[in-house]
């Protein structure tokens, strides 16, 4: 293992793919580390499950791609080229194509939710809130330096299997989800109709 301790960024600066040093406070950093504590979450949610479980492998393969993808948002645009690390739009296919399996087979209330429930739904819950934060942050950074095509999307799509993934949880535990009130687009049907 390299060393830990290099005292680089003691004067609150930190490097980038190429060596070029940023303020560790530039939207580059903040970012990536968002994407970072995402991936220590989804890391949390697979240390609760059992290793049989089929979502326990899917989850390491979207840590693998956070990894990837840390290393390109790391990396200015005009030197992406120099990058080793990809990003593939197949994930982004592959990750909707899992929400949609899980969708299938979770039922819809018409209603909000309170995030919670069981232990491990309401740490994807957390975790979802985690991947909606890392989402503005990475617009802020394309919007100065564009990053690859479909890895915004990606993220927001991992939101989207977390909140899905939460509600799968709790319907394989049979528990009841509390309700905060119905979308609004089914109150005011309801509405029309009384």
């Amino acid at each position: 293992m390299s060393r830990i301790v290099t005292k680089t960024g003691d004067k609150g600066s930190t490097g980038i793919f190429g060596g070029e040093r940023v303020p560790k406070d530039h939207i580059r950093i903040e970012a990536n580390g968002t994407m970072d504590e995402l991936n220590a979450h989804l890391g949390l949610i697979r240390s609760m499950m059992e290793r049989q479980d089929p979502r326990h492998s899917f989850l390491g393969s979207l840590q693998m791609q956070i990894m990837q993808m840390m290393s390109l948002i790391a990396t200015p645009s005009h030197r992406r080229g120099e990058n080793p690390n990809s990003f593939s739009l197949e994930w982004l296919e592959a990750l909707e194509s899992e929400t949609a399996r899980l969708i299938e087979q979770t039922p819809n209330n018409g209603y909000f939710i309170l995030p919670g429930g069981t232990q491990l739904s309401a740490q994807m819950q957390l975790a979802r809130t985690v991947a909606r934060r890392a989402e503005r942050r990475l617009w802020t950074l394309d919007r100065e330096d564009p990053l690859p095509e479909g890895l915004i999307p990606w993220v927001n799509r991992l939101s989207d299997y977390l909140f899905v993934s939460a509600k799968w949880e709790m319907a394989a535990q049979d528990w009841p989800e509390d309700i905060w009130q119905a979308f609004s687009y089914k109150r005011k049907r309801r509405e029309s109709h009384d």
